[in-house]
């Protein structure tokens, strides 16, 4: 039997995985989870020899806490599920070492053959995925530029920014200004969108 952990924070989705699982006379769905932070530890107690992680997840993102299994519990592999408009976080996934991808909208029977193939070892990748992927390339922002952004992606003002990061308000302006010219935004709101579709906010 195939021991299977699935992390999948919608109830619908989840429920309707688990059942198509249950189906597989090899395949055991041996703990479900509905947040990141629940990975580790529930990987830690079932021990599964493949766990199914969706990228966006609560309170830590799937592919934080899968490269935190990886560290935790080799033996388990990893199956990110993942949507086509998300190849930014796919190159993230790539570069985190996770080699199994399934587009969540792929027919039923190919979680299956996923699951199979993940737990023998194989790479599964989605060829227009990856290819879709490695068009954004690397993040043209600076460290400071990430990290002004992305506080900013948590509505945080200039101000606020500039006293968690001990810099001037004027100096946080300029970094936001900077990430939206080399992200080609046409303003903050624009620059963030950008930014998180090319997974560039980790």
């Amino acid at each position: 039997m195939i021991r299977v952990l699935l992390a999948e924070d919608m109830h619908m989705i989840r429920a309707a995985l688990t059942a198509l699982l249950r189906l597989e006379p090899d395949i055991e769905v041996a703990a479900e989870v509905t947040r990141g932070d629940e990975i580790v530890p529930a990987a830690l107690k079932s021990r599964p020899d493949v766990a199914i992680v969706d990228i966006d997840l609560p309170v830590i993102d799937g592919i934080t806490a899968a490269a935190e299994l990886r560290e935790r519990l080799p033996s388990c592999r990893i199956l990110v599920l993942t949507a086509m408009g998300q190849p930014g976080q796919v190159r993230r996934a790539l570069g985190a070492g996770i080699e199994a991808f399934l587009v969540k909208d792929a027919p039923g029977h190919r979680l299956a053959d996923a699951i199979r193939r993940t737990a023998a070892g194989l790479r599964v990748l989605d060829a227009e995925l990856v290819a879709s992927a490695m068009e954004y390339g690397e993040s043209p922002l600076t460290p400071r530029e990430t990290t002004v952004l992305r506080e900013a992606s948590r509505g945080a003002s200039a101000e606020e920014i500039a006293t968690r990061l001990h810099l001037s308000a004027g100096t946080v302006r300029n970094h936001l200004t900077g990430a939206i010219t080399k992200t080609g935004a046409r303003n903050k709101i624009d620059a963030i969108r950008i930014a998180e579709d090319a997974g560039w906010l980790p």
